[in-house]
């Protein structure tokens, strides 16, 4: 598989201001809530289905993806992905069939692992000055979002913490394909 993007400029940002306005207009709900790193040692992680894919299947390579949970119930999960064609939100078994598919059609170095984060540990704890949306002579790839590098009083830049996925550094829990869909997909009985 050819690496069709290599950013993911903003993703992780885009999900912190969700994770922001969840916090402030519905704050019981906050902790119903999750945020999901994808990726895995090799930064190659396929996802179909993605706006940003050429092909019929719109697959996309990515160094890491980030989405957002609401699991309001133990038979009720949602993914808000902003780069999906797939509606807005998506329940969470028609989003895994559709954009993780499966391992059994990968090469061991495209398995995806999912790094689980409460949302409100991740509003507290989630820092990034930008470094990575920079060329190497620091010029922006892309220009960058209109308010300030999200920081917290102890950090200015740990978005690596939740990239890789050692289980044992980092944040939350990092799980694989079938243990993501263990943990949020119960069908109804």
């Amino acid at each position: 598989m050819e690496r069709l993007a290599t950013f993911s400029i903003e993703r992780e940002e885009n999900v912190y201001k969700l994770c922001q306005d969840v916090s402030s207009r519905h704050s019981g709900e906050i902790n119903k809530c999750f945020v999901v790193f994808v990726s895995n040692p090799s930064r190659t992680v396929p996802l179909w289905r993605q706006r940003s894919g050429k092909d019929e299947d719109r697959l996309v390579i990515w160094d890491y993806h980030v989405i957002f949970l609401y699991h309001p119930e133990p038979e009720k999960c949602l993914v808000y992905d902003l780069d999906s064609e797939l509606p807005f939100p998506t329940y969470v078994h028609k989003y895994v069939t559709e954009t993780f598919r499966t391992d059994h059609i990968l090469k061991p170095d495209y398995f995806r692992y999912f790094r689980v984060i409460p949302a409100n540990e991740f509003l507290k704890e989630f820092a990034s000055d930008r470094r990575h949306m920079k060329r190497p002579d620091g010029t922006w790839i892309k220009p960058p979002p209109n308010y300030p590098a999200i920081q917290t009083a102890t950090n200015t830049h740990n978005l690596e913490d939740y990239i890789q996925m050692d289980s044992s550094k980092g944040p939350g829990q990092v799980l694989s394909l079938t243990q993501f869909v263990q943990r949020f997909y119960k069908p109804a009985t």
